[in-house]
């Protein structure tokens, strides 16, 4: 069930499809810069974006590419990204994203799905989609040359006769499928969420209007990968639809060195990306050689930390709280922002998957609040966020306008709006089981709403640790208790379903291994070698327990292996946008798993009692 809204566009005028908007934006502000990259060594402006789009556009009409017609897009972050997908927007065709982490096999998947001819890559990823078997009528390469292949500058030197450019994207209609976002596969192959248009313009409606409140002034930051409906909608389309200035950074690893260069003003992270600087504050900490430094850097955040906790208590803070903070706050927590390069953020968004209520409160501590949002592909993103002024952690706030939420019988999630796609590719199968008669889409998440209309997501219905007595678990709260307790941790999978106790698997986290394995004296040491390290074993172990004790009884783990190798994204463990791949995990693992349950008490196994 789909609306057809409109979006108020700046200019003045009311628009109903994405390339419409593009078009009005153009004419705010066309010399100033729409798309950067990291230390400005290229800019192009919105004059020069839309030159290259009608460019670009006429040269996919010169190799067939027209309206309802799929286009394949595997890139790294660049604006070569930006300019081919809102060419093939404007000539009404559906450009979709692979993951750059995708195998041949998965490639093949979407290329059968999708059935597009034509796709638009690098030379790093040539081999790789050849090697998937599908046949494809044009490889066109935005840099490099090869065999069989022909370069954009050869496309855009080559358009269709009398291509009327204007008359192409005049004619995309609200209902007309803009995009094809391919789940993450967690439980199987992947399925092709089909987004219109009208999804487009209801997603961006709501956040403009909710917790995105961006324009022409603004800047932000395309890191996570274009295949995830955060960069594609919440990123790429939200650029087109407001001005908002784009610095692309094409190894999202290297995401914290480009924000001091980017100073975004909106900025959405993944919950391991906001764990992340956090531990990098950490590391800087624990390695500060000066005593005082480090001294007045803990004070100033500790009374951050009390600051945050009476804002959200709502308590205040009363006359020497208040006092300390701003002092806080000039002396450290200011730099600390300038440093990260944060200090003009507006916006903050945590979403993908959940956030520990305690990283939420330090980043309140730091002087920004981070809306946690919530969403799917199939909701083109947010469908949830906590409001900037009210924020709740634990919870992932109240719903975008226009979007209506209910409980199922079993707790599940429902919602229903103009955000909700009609279906997946080719499978109406799948289709009829997500989406019901009364168009309202079956999420697949338990939750409660509270009597402020406050959504707290419990787990994945499917992912609920059912026990040997009978009781339902969430891992997910499991996990997050332990990541919240260490930066050490880097990814924590609870077992215990049917078990009579639950146990884990606990990888270490790369980058603060790094700074240990140096405080240890032991600088060249690899992940195995710390992994079997009797302090880092401790730490670990202290992390659990600090855990354990803001657990209930039967959701504290008893007993865990550290795992001697790294997990990568878009790796056997974890999906390219950091989620945990369950069931793969439990069968590569299974040897591990099974030793957490056997006595006596195997060497390699920490047992916490």
């Amino acid at each position: 069930m789909t609306t057809d809204i409109g979006y108020a566009h700046a200019s003045g005028k009311t628009v109903h499809t994405i390339p419409a908007a593009f078009q009005e934006t153009l004419t705010l502000r066309p010399g100033q810069v729409a798309l950067r990259t990291v230390g400005g060594t290229r800019q192009i402006t919105w004059r020069e974006y839309g030159e290259r789009v009608r460019s670009i556009a006429a040269g996919l009409a010169g190799i067939g590419v027209g309206r309802g017609d799929t286009v394949g897009i595997m890139l790294t972050n660049r604006p070569e990204f930006n300019l081919v997908d809102t060419a093939a927007l404007h000539v009404g065709a559906t450009p979709f994203s692979i993951y750059n982490t995708s195998s041949p096999e998965q490639i093949a998947h979407l290329f059968t799905n999708a059935e597009n001819k034509v796709v638009i890559t690098e030379p790093a990823f040539l081999d790789t989609v050849r090697s998937a078997g599908v046949e494809i009528e044009h490889i066109v390469l935005v840099e490099g040359s090869a065999a069989g292949t022909m370069t954009l500058a050869e496309l855009e030197a080559a358009p269709k006769e009398d291509f009327d450019f204007d008359a192409a994207w005049q004619a995309v209609q609200p209902q007309d499928i803009a995009t094809l976002i391919y789940t993450s596969g967690t439980t199987g192959p992947s399925k092709g969420v089909e987004l219109t248009h009208a999804n487009v313009v209801a997603q961006i409606v709501g956040l403009v209007e909710g917790p995105l409140t961006v324009g022409l002034d603004d800047r932000s930051v395309s890191y996570l990968p274009a295949a995830h409906v955060a960069d594609r909608i919440s990123g790429h389309c939200a650029n087109l639809f407001t001005g908002v200035q784009m610095t692309c950074v094409p190894d999202p690893r290297e995401i914290a060195a480009a924000l001091p260069d980017a100073r975004p003003t909106a900025f959405f992270g993944v919950p391991r990306v906001w764990q992340k600087i956090k531990a990098g504050i950490d590391a800087k900490l624990a390695t500060e050689a000066s005593l005082v430094k480090k001294a007045l850097a803990n004070w100033a955040l500790g009374v951050g930390a009390q600051a945050a906790r009476a804002d959200l208590a709502g308590t205040g803070r009363g006359p020497l709280l208040d006092i300390q903070h701003k002092l806080a706050d000039a002396l450290v927590l200011s730099k600390l922002r300038h440093a990260l390069g944060f200090d003009e953020l507006k916006v903050a968004a945590s979403g993908a998957a959940a956030i520990p209520p305690e990283t939420l409160e330090y980043l309140l501590g730091l002087g920004f609040t981070v809306t946690e949002v919530w969403g799917m592909s199939e909701t083109s993103g947010v469908g949830t966020y906590t409001p900037l002024a009210k924020p709740k952690p634990g919870t992932v706030g109240v719903p975008l306008k226009g979007v209506e939420l209910r409980l199922g019988e079993d707790g599940e999630l429902l919602v229903r709006g103009g955000i909700v796609t009609h279906g997946y590719r080719k499978m109406p199968d799948k289709t009829a089981e997500a989406i019901d008669a009364d168009g309202w889409l079956h999420t697949g998440d338990v939750a409660t709403i509270d009597g402020e209309g406050y959504v707290s997501i419990v787990d994945r219905k499917k992912e609920l640790i059912i026990n040997e007595a009978g009781k339902n678990l969430s891992p997910t709260n499991i996990e997050n208790t332990v990541k919240a307790a260490s930066s050490l941790v880097g990814q924590v999978v609870a077992i215990g379903d049917a078990k009579p106790y639950i146990a884990a698997l606990i990888v270490l986290d790369p980058d603060t291994a790094v700074v240990r394995a140096k405080a240890l004296g032991t600088p060249d040491a690899d992940l195995k070698t710390l992994a079997a390290h009797p302090e880092i074993v401790a730490e670990i172990k202290a992390a659990v327990a600090i855990a354990n004790a803001k657990l209930s009884r039967v959701e504290q783990i008893k007993r865990f292996t550290i795992l001697d190798l790294g997990w990568e994204p878009g790796g056997d463990e974890l999906t390219p946008t950091l989620k945990l791949k369950r069931s793969p995990i439990a069968t590569k693992y299974a040897t591990e798993i099974a030793s957490l349950y056997l006595t006596p008490v195997p060497d390699g196994v920490v047992n916490m009692s």
